[in-house]
């Protein structure tokens, strides 16, 4: 529950702002509870006029893109989830990629093809939006993002904007610690190199093909949803402890790829964690490895 005086502050705010609303609507894996606010900004400006507010009013916050690697539970999120899908500014600057945090995947693949722009092809199919590729430190086997990042963009708590080349960023595994904690990434810029068209419409081809033949890209999920366990795949330990296809009301471990878990019709946020606490009880019992979520828990049970 929001109190009158930020309900006021937020109302007045240059942003949408949607009160009481479904977050299933905007999570990919289409589950979960309402926030208590939804805000949309349409700029950097309002973002961190949100941002003040939050601060002021002492409200929590979670920024969304596309709602990839997200799962909100059933009772809702009790705070104000920012949306940053209407920042999506991309430009060439030379060698070098701007694209604002609320870019797609697709996006960003058109972009380098129709520009002749190679490095970010291992990128195509990824999905989400660019600010939670930069959060996530997302990536394939052997490849992620933090290799091509030259510099990133925030705007703190505080809503003072902030940013830093690569070298002051502190990526990890699935993950990126910015120095000043809980701001979210407005903008990124990406090392990319001048090549042929063809060649980079050819690569982009072969990983969205590679995709679609291992992964259940034609139903609601949230990607990966547990981390590689060093030297192991996630999703082959699943598969080798029988977990394909296993099933609680509507949420389904995938039988094309063990590691996502899908909506088929219905589910809620507490069927998923039911095959999410499943699933490692199993992997722990048969393999003795302790498996550790790379999708994004927010919200409360009820």
């Amino acid at each position: 529950m929001i109190a009158p005086a930020a309900r006021s502050a937020l109302e007045e705010a240059r942003s949408a702002v949607e009160f009481d609303a479904l977050l299933s609507r905007h999570i990919s894996l289409r589950v979960g509870g309402p926030a208590a606010a939804i805000a949309s900004p349409r700029s950097r400006d309002e973002l961190s006029e949100i941002l003040q507010i939050c601060a002021a009013h002492e409200l929590p916050y979670r920024a969304l893109g596309a709602g990839f690697n997200t799962l909100v539970l059933d009772g809702g999120f009790d705070g104000v989830a920012i949306g940053t899908r209407s920042l999506r500014g991309l430009a060439l600057d030379g060698n070098s990629l701007s694209a604002e945090a609320g870019t797609s995947h697709s996006q960003v693949t058109r972009f380098c093809i129709s520009r002749g722009r190679s490095g970010l092809e291992f990128t195509a199919g990824i999905p989400g939006t660019v600010g939670g590729w930069i959060a996530m430190n997302a990536g394939i086997a052997g490849r992620e993002v933090e290799a091509v990042v030259q510099s990133v963009e925030w705007i703190a708590p505080d809503g003072v904007p902030g940013g830093c080349d690569r070298a002051d960023l502190d990526f990890a595994y699935r993950s990126l610690r910015l120095p000043v904690a809980e701001s979210i990434v407005t903008a990124a810029r990406f090392e990319t190199r001048p090549a042929e068209r063809l060649e980079v419409q050819q690569e982009v081809d072969r990983m969205l093909a590679q995709r679609s033949k291992t992964q259940p890209l034609d139903l609601p999920s949230c990607g990966s949803v547990f981390k590689n366990p060093e030297g192991h795949f996630a999703g082959q330990l699943m598969e080798a402890a029988d977990l394909k296809g296993t099933r609680v009301g509507g949420a389904e471990i995938s039988d094309l790829h063990a590691n996502f878990i899908v909506n088929r019709g219905g589910a809620t946020a507490s069927d998923v964690l039911h095959l999410i606490e499943q699933a490692r009880e199993v992997v722990q019992r048969v393999h003795g490895i302790a498996l550790e979520t790379e999708v994004k828990i927010m919200g409360s049970a009820s």
